[in-house]
């Protein structure tokens, strides 16, 4: 079951990142309720995208050699 609920993470983490990269448009809302004191831009929201997908490959290589 443990091994579901990472495999859930890393998807989520891809889902959004790969979605900050592509509609960055999309998500100025929540990044401004997200990141309150400072005004959402598109190159913020596409870094934090950019980390996301790497958060996403992180996880995936620390589920891949931990079950080995």
């Amino acid at each position: 079951m443990n091994g579901l609920v990472l495999c859930a993470v890393v998807q989520v983490c891809l889902m959004f990142g790969m979605a900050g990269l592509f509609w960055p448009e999309k998500f100025m809302p929540l990044f401004d309720v997200l990141m309150y004191p400072w005004a959402a831009t598109h190159k913020g929201v596409r870094a934090n995208g950019v980390a996301a997908i790497a958060l996403s490959v992180l996880l995936l290589l620390g589920m891949v050699v931990g079950a080995h």
